[in-house]
């Protein structure tokens, strides 16, 4: 089973920017790096006129779309639940490191991103899942480290640390 990290957060809190600068900085430091993001609604990475989105429209359960540059197979759930976090990870090539980006609520260790400006809820204190925070600015008396939401030397340390990486 892969290792897991969560980036969570609400809202225009920075957390996809937070995503991409860590999967930069630590592919950069030689880690293999997955991520999983959770979506809150419904997407498409194939489009109308496509073969496989005809493929699909037609009733194939799964579509799997292979070049010499990238794969993807894409599964209409219909009347299926959502799969867990767990069923995806569990679909995931071995890699050193999962980040994932949404799946809140769920067990894995997380770090919340936090845009001061906004006034949502904190996760971290409540949250015991919450290893970290990193935030656009100080927060006086919090009950994990925190991060520059810009100091992704900083933060991808503390995930090499946590996360037994190095």
């Amino acid at each position: 089973m892969n290792r897991v990290i969560g980036v969570a957060g609400f809202k225009n809190a920075g957390k996809t920017t937070l995503v991409e600068k860590l999967v930069t900085e630590l592919t950069r430091r030689g880690h293999r790096i997955s991520t999983v993001k959770h979506a809150h609604h419904s997407f498409d990475i194939d489009h109308e006129g496509r073969d496989s989105f005809r493929h699909r429209k037609a009733g194939a359960s799964e579509v799997a779309v292979v070049s010499r540059h990238r794969w993807a197979i894409i599964h209409e759930s219909r009347a299926e639940a959502e799969p867990t976090l767990e069923e995806i990870l569990a679909k995931l090539a071995p890699c050193d490191l999962v980040i994932v980006e949404g799946y809140k609520r769920d067990t894995h260790d997380k770090i919340e991103v936090r845009n001061l400006d906004l006034a949502h809820p904190k996760l971290a204190g409540d949250d015991s899942t919450v290893v970290a925070v990193a935030a656009n600015g100080a927060i006086p008396d919090a009950p994990v480290p925190v991060f520059d939401r810009d100091d992704v030397t900083a933060l991808a340390g503390f995930i090499e640390k946590h996360m037994r990486l190095a």
